[in-house]
């Protein structure tokens, strides 16, 4: 079935990286951008920049592509505008979460959020390799939510998460929930934190105890990548001289309890950071 598919924020940061694949689709889609930088993006991009409420009035599908912050007050001036049955989508689970978008019972909901390329991913090309993020040439997963649980929305919506995030290996729904746990709990107050702190770590190697930086670099980067195997495939046992040094490591840097993120109290406190809430209602 063809589609007509609307991208709000296609001048944005992911709004260009959505748009580039749905550009290549053969469903029909429309370019909403209100700032001028970012119109002027869309059109270098090749592509005509549609007036919002022009670009989403006959939409199957409605892609809110703006910041987390942005999503209620785009979500209460786009979704009055829809369709009965049209799908909105967003890229994050934070809002949806916190109940910021604009509810009506006649519009679907959706949230899908990319996984990025594994780093444990075999890339056969250059193009593969260099994409890091994913959406250009490395497959990827990608982590959806859908509120109504309808099998038929479900797969109109999978049908745009997989062109919009292309190349897709496969689309796991879970719960709005869930998803926000995988994000931000997970991957980034988690997995991102640690990647900073590595950085961290490796400055600190480099300017305070004065090791070359070529050495430490390729020390830390082999390194890295045994530990994940190790860590999260159990492709080898870690020595016991290194068990003890990762025992010393979890005392000296890990707060006991630290698990207490996973703690539904703990996600409302990173997300009324992350959203600048109040509190959060559900």
């Amino acid at each position: 079935m063809k589609l007509t598919i609307a991208v709000v924020g296609a001048g944005g940061k992911m709004g260009m990286r959505v748009s580039n694949n749905l550009m290549r689709s053969e469903h029909t889609v429309f370019y909403a951008e209100n700032s001028p930088a970012g119109q002027q993006r869309t059109v270098d991009a090749g592509r005509v920049v549609t007036a919002t409420d022009e670009a989403v009035k006959d939409a199957d599908v409605v892609i809110l592509s703006v910041p987390d912050i942005a999503l209620g007050p785009v979500s209460a001036a786009v979704v009055p505008q829809l369709r009965p049955g049209a799908i909105v989508l967003t890229l994050d689970p934070a809002a949806a979460y916190a109940n910021l978008l604009f509810q009506r019972e006649d519009v679907e909901y959706a949230v899908a959020h990319p996984c990025h390329p594994s780093v444990f991913l075999q890339r056969k090309t250059k193009a593969e390799l260099e994409d890091t993020f994913g959406g250009i040439a490395a497959p990827q997963d990608v982590v959806a939510a859908l509120e109504s649980g309808s099998t038929e929305v479900q797969q109109t919506a999978e049908t745009v998460i997989k062109l919009m995030y292309a190349p897709v290996l496969d689309v796991h729904w879970v719960t709005v929930k869930q998803l926000a746990y995988l994000e931000p709990t997970l991957v980034e107050v988690v997995a991102c934190m640690i990647g900073s702190l590595l950085n961290e770590a490796l400055r600190e190697t480099v300017d305070t105890v004065g090791v070359p930086e070529p050495a430490a670099r390729a020390m830390l980067m082999g390194h890295v990548q045994v530990a994940l195997a190790n860590g999260l495939r159990g492709d080898n046992p870690f020595s016991d001289a290194c068990l003890i040094a990762m025992d010393y490591g979890r005392d000296k840097i890990i707060k006991d309890d630290w698990k207490s993120i996973f703690n539904d109290a703990e996600l409302d406190s990173v997300l009324k950071k992350m959203l600048h809430l109040d509190h959060i209602d559900r």
